[in-house]
């Protein structure tokens, strides 16, 4: 635990210092700003209005945002310290394998999730001190949801690294994942309910197994219960899981995909040759 912890704190030390992490924060940081600044607070959206409306438009946009800057930011992990042979030097040092591989998933898991808790925060002191009413429950289910697809898309990640040498393909099949995820597969999905007899039960379920897609559910389902945006598809869904399981679904399912793919990324990562 001493070792894993202390690649945990030297990689969050170096993501500190990037340019990307400055990005990131300023990026989530200046959103929430611009929420105070233009007054949405004090708008009124179809029965949404305070930090309720803010946290409704902020979902929306983590929804696209968060999986890329993660997979994007975070795919070259391995690849990075390989070719510039800070894995070799970390390596000369009494450091696992595992140590090293779950040491820095920790490590980007915290300074990724980093920004977005603070703007979090800072959309939640602005409230208070606007005396704004906050809706506590959607609040942390809502930071529990982003801890998840962040998990979930580190595993992504850190799978694509340890199985690619270079940082190039590493990128583009990140980007293509992301891509897939977010348009291709609901397109396909679409594309096959309309041109065939496939059971429209079977679609929905294979829409369910799309990380991207649960996120968005999970979200969803704070601020509409009944689902009435997606369509049809909401009555499949609440009749097989209810809202209440549903809401346990879209936090579990990514966490469990996160740790199944960083978990077989880890046995790809001690069987190749490391340098």
């Amino acid at each position: 635990m001493k070792n894993l912890i202390l690649v945990f704190s030297t990689d969050i030390k170096e993501s500190l210092r990037s340019k990307w992490f400055l990005f990131y924060t300023l990026v989530f940081g200046g959103i929430i700003a611009l929420f105070f600044i233009t007054g949405v607070t004090e708008s009124r959206v179809q029965g949404f209005s305070g930090l309720s409306r803010v946290l409704l438009i902020f979902i929306e946009i983590c929804i696209v945002i968060v999986p890329i800057f993660i997979l994007i930011n975070t795919v070259r992990t391995i690849a990075a310290d390989r070719d510039s042979n800070v894995l070799e030097y970390l390596l000369s040092f009494p450091i696992s394998l595992k140590e090293y591989f779950f040491g820095k998933i920790l490590g980007k898991l915290f300074s990724t999730t980093l920004p977005i808790l603070g703007a979090l925060a800072l959309a939640l002191v602005w409230s208070i001190f606007k005396s704004v009413q906050v809706p506590w429950e959607v609040f942390f289910y809502f930071i529990l949801l982003i801890i998840s697809v962040n998990i979930c898309f580190l595993g992504f990640s850190f799978f694509i690294s340890s199985l690619v040498k270079t940082q190039e393909i590493a990128l583009a099949i990140a980007f293509f994942l992301w891509l897939f995820f977010l348009a291709f597969l609901d397109i396909l999905l679409i594309g096959a309910l309309i041109k065939t007899t496939a059971n429209a039960e079977l679609i929905y379920s294979i829409a369910l197994a799309n990380p991207l897609q649960v996120f968005r559910i999970g979200a969803i389902v704070l601020f509409d219960p009944q689902l009435s945006v997606i369509g049809p598809a909401s009555y499949f869904i609440l009749d097989e899981f209810g809202k209440n399981f549903l809401m346990v679904y879209c936090l579990v399912y990514p966490i469990l995909l996160g740790c199944i793919f960083s978990f077989i990324g880890y046995k790809i990562f001690k069987k190749k040759d490391l340098v």
